[in-house]
């Protein structure tokens, strides 16, 4: 059976959710949120937006393109905000988010003032910055685009170590599978968690997780680590490799004593968090000599080290070579950023 929908929002259904779609946004992100939409609209999986309306909405109902290559029609042009309970803008690539002009801005911008929630999904909370309307807000952001985030953004505050985050009416999100969770947690206000626990089933998806568990992220550190407080103590030091935190901001980041994070680490991982954090910045050292072409000085400086003797003592100690003869001895691998000196640790293939 074929559903027609209606132009509009449905003004009877207990929520409302437009979407705006950035060019080249991920698939997986909008997918992931509409279906948890779709299977909490309805009985069963009928998918008749009763309980739960959607739009994607586009100027002049032009197609978005996602960044791998699939276009979505829209449903509508952009409508009142105020039709909706959320405007959730998704993004993708980077290079493919508009700049503060584009049409869309301007409809965030008009929602923002009229008081709609906004929802930034992965890299649509860099529009949300991009227009002001960010302000004195925390913003979730995923840890690859973490420093992309700080560059252009040095006066904001990024979270990249939670799926999501709620900061009064703007929401931003990570991304990826993080995208379920969120809608989950809307469904749950709005429907009620019986409600979004049926739509998780269809999906496979065991239980919601909370807005504060981490981001999966590759580990610079060796191993695994089966403590969340622990895992997330690693990725803030792996996001702040350039210029180290005190151990007791750490800490206090995850509301814990300094002598309560030690013996966690020692539990865990047999070493101080001082130990942790240093290999990680010597492993990170490691990665650039053998994949750029910066000189030792500058990722001695770049990862923090008081100078360069500071570094090659360290890097010898861990590694039993100094840098220059670790270099000579690494091969860099294809696609890595080796002839430019621009590639990134966290990279994918």
């Amino acid at each position: 059976m074929r559903h027609v929908f209606s132009a509009r929002a449905t003004p009877s259904a207990k929520l409302r959710v437009g979407f705006v779609l950035l060019p080249n946004f991920t698939l997986t992100a909008f997918s992931s949120f509409v279906d948890v939409l779709r299977l909490a609209a309805d009985k069963g999986d009928r998918s008749r937006p009763i309980d739960c309306s959607w739009q994607v909405m586009s100027p002049r109902l032009r197609p978005a393109r996602s960044s791998c290559g699939i276009d979505i029609q829209p449903t509508s042009e952009l409508l009142d905000p105020r039709e909706f309970d959320y405007i959730v803008a998704v993004g993708g690539l980077l290079r493919g988010v508009p700049a503060q002009a584009d049409p869309l801005g301007d409809y965030l911008k008009r929602a923002a003032v009229a008081g709609v929630p906004l929802i930034g999904v992965c890299t649509g909370s860099f529009l949300l910055c991009r227009l002001g309307l960010m302000a004195q807000r925390k913003c979730c952001v995923s840890w690859y685009h973490y420093r992309d985030f700080l560059d252009e953004f040095p006066t904001l505050v990024p979270v990249a170590d939670q799926l999501f985050v709620v900061d009064g009416d703007r929401i931003t999100c990570s991304g990826g599978a993080g995208v379920a969770d969120l809608a989950a947690r809307l469904v749950t206000e709005h429907l009620g968690a019986a409600t979004a626990q049926k739509a998780l089933n269809i999906l496979l998806i065991d239980r919601p997780r909370a807005a504060e568990s981490a981001q999966p992220a590759p580990r610079l550190a060796e191993g695994t680590v089966d403590d969340a407080r622990v895992s997330r103590a690693l990725l803030l030091m792996e996001q702040n490799l350039a210029e180290p935190l005190a151990i007791a901001a750490i800490a206090d980041a995850l509301g814990l004593s300094v002598r309560q994070l030690e013996r966690l680490f020692a539990d865990r991982l047999s070493e101080s968090p001082q130990e942790s954090y240093l290999a990680l910045r010597l492993r990170h050292a490691r990665w650039m000599l053998a994949n750029t072409r910066f000189s030792a000085a500058r990722i001695a400086a770049d990862l923090g080290f008081a100078d360069g003797s500071h570094f090659g003592r360290a890097f010898k100690a861990r590694f039993g070579a100094t840098p220059a003869a670790f270099r000579r001895t690494a091969a860099p691998r294809p696609g890595r950023g080796a002839a430019d000196g621009e590639g990134r640790v966290f990279e994918t293939p």
